[in-house]
This record gives structure tokens, sequence and C-alpha cells, in this order.
């Protein structure tokens, strides 16, 4: 392999991105919404790109990753048509009265109620949907709601891994490398199950005060009735055939967004007065816009020859010790999604992975490590995922207007209940990745 040099395009490339990233993680001190500092960088990486010779807006727009935008984009669609329904409040509502003043138990209910639904509407949705809901529910049981919304955020977190569309690092890692629903679900759905079963049963012990209260008699009187029967049911029925097309997708030919696409279009008729401006208008173009901002920095990085630089370095380790590379970017991603944000890590380290593969190493492993990594470091802090930070920001809201800081999740308490999780569902897929190493390391293609 011919030896790259270090040049000024190099150079330009690689203080963009990481001016850039050190704007998106110091986003608390500066009061820059990461949003504006990536689409500053993106518009920066261009011009400069072009300048200097190495990257123009063209490539700029094929840098984009338009399946992860589309099936993003189109999965916050169909949930703005569902919430309205009521369903979901119906289901929380459900788990409320079932579990009849056993908190654990409603715990349980709640979290495995919101992973469910984060293996295919992801994580952060899920998040966004039932942390109200848990609020209003704990209210009324007058117990606090801390460990309820923490278990949603760490359960949710974990369980997102498991599939394809459950993370929005799993997009973007499953769109680079052309894994299909069925492979990702095969490789990281079993491992998940185990890791997600140690977060349930350590949950009971890190918060065994909090849940050994005796709530007062569930009162709901003014719970809201299923709004939308017709569209609500609907949407289920999609959602159904939507999960029969993903693990169908690579016989069809269809790549995951369009089969969004088609559940979209399905249930826009269905439920036949669904206010599509009115729908459209809750998708979160913000996130949307970050993803394409970051699609064009790592473009124009990867243009300019960079990170094939950086691979060259890296190379001669993996090809040494495959197993060990790979832990050990497992540990490194998590650590640093724990420190941050997960979704940049992942774009820079997709096309690292994706150059040694042109090198003819097998990055398989790579790529399941990673999304291990990505995954369950998100659980360390209250930045970890966008889950998290939407968690932390309703609690704080809940203690604001309770005028009781207590019911705050402060950085302190996540870390204290959030690292213990990061750090044994870690060691669960160590294990399991070490002992089953042939399955993990086996080519997918």
């Amino acid at each position: 392999m011919e030896t790259l040099e270090w040049n000024s395009d190099m150079l330009w490339s690689a203080i963009i991105l990481a001016v850039t990233f050190i704007g998106i993680f110091t986003e608390e001190l500066h009061k820059v919404h990461r949003v504006k500092c990536a689409m500053a960088g993106a518009a920066t990486m261009i011009v400069v790109g072009q300048i200097m010779g190495f990257y123009n807006p063209e490539e700029a727009v094929h840098a984009i990753d338009w399946n992860v935008v589309f099936l993003l984009g189109g999965m916050m669609t169909i949930v703005a048509i569902m919430i309205p329904t009521g369903g979901f409040q119906q289901m929380a509502y459900w788990a409320a009265d079932f579990s009849k003043g056993r908190l654990y138990l409603l715990l349980a209910l709640i979290g495995s109620l919101v992973t469910g639904l984060s293996l295919l509407l992801d994580n952060v949705t899920t998040v966004v949907i039932f942390g109200p809901l848990i609020i209003l529910i704990c209210q009324s049981l007058r117990v606090s709601a801390i460990p309820f919304l923490l278990a949603a955020a760490l359960l949710s977190d974990t369980g997102g891994v498991a599939t394809l569309v459950g993370d929005p690092p799993n997009l973007m890692i499953g769109s680079a490398f052309n894994i299909d629903f069925n492979t990702f679900l095969i490789h990281m759905g079993w491992m998940v199950l185990v890791a997600w079963l140690v977060v349930l049963f350590m949950l009971r012990y890190l918060f065994k005060e909090e849940l050994a209260v005796t709530p007062h008699e569930l009162n709901l009187t003014d719970r809201e009735p299923l709004s939308d029967p017709k569209t609500w049911y609907g949407s289920l029925g999609v959602l159904g055939i939507m999960v029969i097309g993903f693990i169908m997708h690579n016989a069809l030919h269809w790549e995951p967004w369009f089969v969004t696409a088609l559940g979209l279009t399905a249930l826009a008729f269905i439920g036949k007065d669904i206010d599509m401006e009115e729908a459209f208008a809750h998708t979160e173009l913000a996130l949307l816009m970050f993803f394409i901002s970051l699609f064009i920095i790592v473009g124009g990085v990867e243009h300019s020859q960079f990170l094939e630089y950086l691979g060259q370095f890296i190379i001669p380790f993996v090809q040494e010790d495959l197993l060990t590379a790979t832990l050990l970017l497992m540990w490194v991603a998590a650590i640093l999604s724990a420190a941050i944000d997960n979704i940049p890590f992942t774009a820079a380290m997709i096309p690292i992975i994706a150059g040694m593969e042109t090198q003819g190493i097998n990055v398989t492993p790579l790529f399941w490590g990673l999304a291990a990594g990505v995954g369950m470091g998100g659980n360390g802090t209250h930045i970890g995922s966008t889950a998290n930070v939407f968690i932390v920001t309703i609690s704080e809201k809940m203690a604001k207007d309770a005028g009781d800081p207590s019911l705050a999740i402060t950085p302190y308490l996540w870390m204290k209940k959030g690292l213990p999780v990061m750090l044994a569902t870690l060691v669960t897929c160590t294990i399991i990745m070490y002992l089953f190493w042939g399955f993990f390391s086996d080519p997918i293609r």
C-alpha cells in the first residue's frame, strides 16, 4: 500500500473538523446550539474545500447519506400522526393499572414498552412520547418520577442498539456498510437482550429505596380516552407491515427509507382527517439538519484523504490482533460517547473503518463493536445520547414547576446511576463478543 504524505488539504479539513466538533461538544459552555455549529462547519468545509481543490458543493451533496435522513424523517412524521390519537397514553395507563402499586413492576412494564417501541421508532422518539406520561403517572401515585425517567432512558438506549432503526448510529452504520435489517438484528439482538436484562436487574437495586415506598391509590379520573381509534389501530397495522418490509427489504431490493415512505403514505390515507402540514411541522428538522451537516463535514475530511492518512497508522494494529482491536474500539467508543454525543463520533469512525475495508481487512467485527460501544456508552452520562438530554430537560422543568430542586436529574445523579449500568453492559457485551468471536468476526459480505 502506498504511504500517504501529510499535506495542506488534510490540515485544513482536520482543523475544520476539530473546531466544529469542539463547538458541538462544548455547547453548554458557549450556548451556541450544536446544529448551528454543525451547519457552520459544513459551510466552511465546502468553501475551504473548493478553494483548496479537494471538495465542492456537488461532492457535498453526494456525501449526504439520504437513506438515513429520509428514514428518520419518515419515522418522525409517522409518530407525529400517532401521538394525537391518544394511543400512547392508553399504553401508559394500562401499565399503571396492571402494576397495581408495585413500583418495580411498573418500572419494568414502562421500560419494556419504551424499549419495544424504540426497536422500531428509535429511542429518542420513544422517550419524547413517554417522558411526560411517566411524570403524569408518578404524580398521581405521589412517588418520585426519577427512577422511572432514568429507567426509560437507560432501557431505551440499551434496547435500541438491537435493530437497524432503533438508534441513529445504527442507521448510519447499517447504511454505510449495506447491513440489512435481519443481519443487524441477528448479530446485535440477542447480545442486547442479555445486556437489557442486566440493566433491568440493576435498576431494582440502584433504586431500591425509591421503589420501596408505598404509592397512593392510582387516581387518573381525568385520563383522556382514545380520541382517534381508526388512525391508532391503522397505524399499528402499518407499523406491523413495515416490520415485515424491513425484514424483507433486501429481497425486495428496497432501501429502509422506502419502506418507511410506503408506510407513511398508507397511514396518510388511513387517517383521512390527518392534517399533513401539522404532521410535517412536528418533524425534528433540526436533528435532520444536524445529520446532513455532519455528513458534509465528514465527506470533506474523507475527500482530503485525512481519514485515509489516519487509517494507515491503525491498520497494522488491526491486522495483528483483530479481536483486541474490536474490543478496544467498543470501549473507546463507549467512553467517548459518554463524554460527548454518540452521533458525531459514529460519523467520524465510519469512513476510517470503510477505508480499512478497501485495504482488504475484515472490518465486520469492527462495526459490530462500534454499534455496541456507542449504544451502551450513551448510558454513562446525561449528555451521552439525545434521549438522555431530553429526560434531564423534562425533569428540570418538573422540578421548576414544583419548586423542588430535588426532582431534577443532575449530572452527578445520572453518573451515579448510569455509569454502573454502562460498565455492566459493556462487560456483558465484551464477554459475549469474546465467547462468540467466530460468529461476530464472520464476514457478512
